[in-house]
């Protein structure tokens, strides 16, 4: 029996200033169906489920929920109406048990005595229903990433919601907390709820949704159920006719050949039992020893927060190390500052583009040069040679496709996309011997990516290192020459290409270490 919709978007169109987000859009939900919404980053995807949520309201179009034509005036009335939303960052008090997270802002049955066994149990049985096990009692700091999700899909469950909408589900899970997540949803389809699985990942989309929709620069693509579709059907409407995608590296199926190191190669970094403390005194890096070496990419896995960023930081110069050495070229640069180690060859596109290494005052091409201003072709040593700032700027927006009206145009007026790019052309445009890379695909698009990493692979042809550090496991597959994992900031194994296996990736990133790695 063909099933009916539960929820219909029709001509929905949203615009912020001069871009147009959605432009047209049509999407429906049919009851017990998971319904995939594919594209690369900036397609419209989140921007269309937040209007349906209620955090922005549509320009033009209109939504029929069960039916009827409904208008939503936040996520309150949305949660109403029966949608539930998980965002890409939850909405979650570290210091609260995960029973006072998921009951917070409803109504208790017991709210003076505060004895909640009703919603104890109620909160139970979800957990049991669906496939959610986790502790009530424990509060959300200690939990891991995957955990944390469960909580927060608990709470859409616990208020009774039947249209679920996920928005870059698998961000941050291990292989096996995928595999989990997939899981519990089919339970729920089963069991009568909708699902909208936002994401990127042509793969994940094939394997777990009953149908995808494909949005493209805001606009409707296709929709096909999953028997009709394949995944050349997909790529193609994801990118259009902007990418090459028979010598792509995103969508390279053949594999790549390992990196072949010299018996007698010299390790372009090397750090030796390096410790990092913060502030609070909490260890961040522990005993961390690590060579890379000259036309190799080393990549580094691992959940978010488990000290990548002190790592990056600490071989850029921006904190100091507690204990321990690091080396470039066999020349020690513990002590050295930033600036001495970008004079020295070190490159770097730090993870928090709106924080680190850009100024939203200063114009495009300002921030191009930032950090090389002193250097060779900008400046002499004394003087900045505007006219050679120009036109090497001029270049890089042509190259790196940044969108921008020239380089006099203030950084802040970028979108967060074209401020990513502006990092990499700078990282990208001058020589170095060693690149440290954190998240540098965040928030580019599918042709955006691919360029990077076509980039990436020629620096590792010149015999160029590079510290490629990232929370897709799939981009360090794709790139890497051994992928090191950190786990509460020490390194528990090394793998090398030829035998990289997500599953084995996977348990380093929860803790299990495994026996006879290689180096």
């Amino acid at each position: 029996m063909e099933k009916v919709n539960i929820l219909e978007l029709t001509n929905v169109r949203k615009v912020f200033g001069q871009i147009v987000a959605l432009d047209s859009v049509t999407f429906s939900l049919k009851r017990g169906e998971i319904h995939g919404l594919l594209g690369g980053n900036g397609a419209g995807k989140t921007t269309l489920m937040n209007i349906l949520y209620g955090l922005y309201r549509k320009d033009e179009g209109e939504i029929l929920l069960r039916g009827k034509k409904v208008n939503i005036q936040g996520p309150r009335d949305a949660i109403h109406q029966g949608i539930g939303m998980v965002h890409q960052h939850f909405l979650q008090i570290s210091n609260f048990t995960v029973l006072e997270n998921i009951i917070l802002g409803t109504d208790v049955k017991n709210r003076y005595t505060m004895k909640m066994e009703g919603e104890i149990e109620k909160i139970q049985e979800l957990c049991q229903r669906f496939g959610l096990q986790v502790d009530l009692n424990t509060t959300i700091d200690t939990l891991t990433v995957g955990t944390r999700q469960k909580v927060e899909i608990l709470k859409a469950l616990y208020r009774g919601v039947d249209i679920l909408i996920l928005d870059e589900p698998t961000t941050n899970l291990t292989p096996q907390e995928v595999d989990a997540l997939f899981e519990s949803l089919r339970v729920m389809v089963n069991d009568g709820l909708s699902i909208v699985f936002i994401t990127h990942k042509l793969r994940e989309v094939l394997s777990v949704c009953d149908r995808i929709t494909v949005l493209r620069e805001g606009s409707n693509i296709t929709t096909l159920d999953r028997k009709d579709a394949s995944e050349e059907v997909f790529v193609r409407a994801m990118v259009g006719d902007k990418m090459d995608i028979e010598n792509s590296i995103y969508f390279a199926t053949e594999e790549r050949k390992a990196y072949e190191r010299s018996s007698i190669a010299q390790s372009a970094l090397q750090l030796k039992n390096v410790h990092v403390v913060n502030k609070e005194g909490v260890t961040r890096l522990k005993a961390v020893d690590l060579d890379i070496f000259g036309g190799e990419i080393m990549g580094i896995a691992g959940v978010a927060g488990n000290g990548q960023r002190e790592l990056a930081e600490v071989v850029t110069g921006v904190i100091p190390v507690n204990q321990g050495n690091i080396s470039l070229d066999n020349t020690d640069i513990t002590m050295k500052t930033n600036e001495d180690l970008f004079r020295m060859g070190i490159s770097y596109i730090p993870e928090d583009r709106l924080h680190d290494g850009f100024l939203p005052k200063a114009n495009v091409a300002q921030n191009l040069i930032l950090g090389h201003h002193r250097s060779q072709p900008y400046s002499n040593g004394t003087f900045i040679n505007w006219k050679t700032v120009y036109s090497e700027t001029r270049k890089h927006i042509s190259e790196y496709n940044i969108k921008t009206s020239g380089p006099e145009d203030i950084g802040g007026n970028l979108s967060g996309g074209n401020i990513q790019r502006v990092l990499i052309a700078r990282a990208f445009s001058m020589p170095s011997k060693l690149m440290i890379a954190h998240n540098p695909t965040r928030g580019l698009d599918i042709p955006s990516m691919d360029f990077v990493y076509q980039k990436m692979l020629e620096r590792r042809a010149q015999g160029a290192a590079t510290l490629l550090i990232s929370e897709d496991l799939d981009e360090l597959i794709r790139l890497c020459d051994r992928i090191a994992v950190l786990y509460r900031g020490e390194i528990l194994g090394i793998l090398v290409r030829g035998q990289f296996d997500k599953y084995a990736i996977g348990r380093l990133m929860s803790g299990i270490q495994l026996e006879n790695q290689p180096a």
